[in-house]
């Protein structure tokens, strides 16, 4: 006993020597985490699946396009072609993307465009 925890046990089965396990074999419990430097445990924080994080990030997306786009008019978006060129912020309508905000520029030849679903690449300045 280490004050009134206990630290060691002996089993009664077998006769041999653990560390004290405060659950049952196969009882998950709350996971906690031990602090080396105080030694006292504390619950885990609650782990994000990867499908929750991915919801998480396309709503996120999705909030961020809404914010762009609103209060524009129709006729502010521009038809999507290859041979324009866009600037940060222009609004474009792409045939198969559909609405989209310019983000940021790449380069001369490419920027990027944050569509309702997710963010896409698209060429700029290329001569048809």
């Amino acid at each position: 006993m280490v004050g009134p925890r206990p630290v060691r046990v002996e089993c009664s089965t077998c006769g041999s020597h653990h560390n004290y396990r405060p659950r049952a074999p196969g009882d998950k419990g709350e996971p906690t985490v031990r602090s080396r430097a105080s030694g006292i445990s504390s619950p885990r924080p609650a782990r994000v699946s990867g499908a929750a994080r991915a919801e998480q990030a396309k709503v996120s997306r999705e909030q961020t396009w809404e914010k762009a786009i609103a209060g524009r008019g129709v006729s502010d978006f521009r038809r999507y072609n290859v041979a324009q060129t866009f600037q940060e912020g222009d609004l474009i309508r792409h045939a198969k993307f559909g609405d989209g905000v310019v983000t940021r520029v790449l380069d001369p030849r490419k920027v990027e465009v944050l569509f309702r679903d997710e963010p896409r690449t698209l060429a700029q300045g290329m001569i048809e």
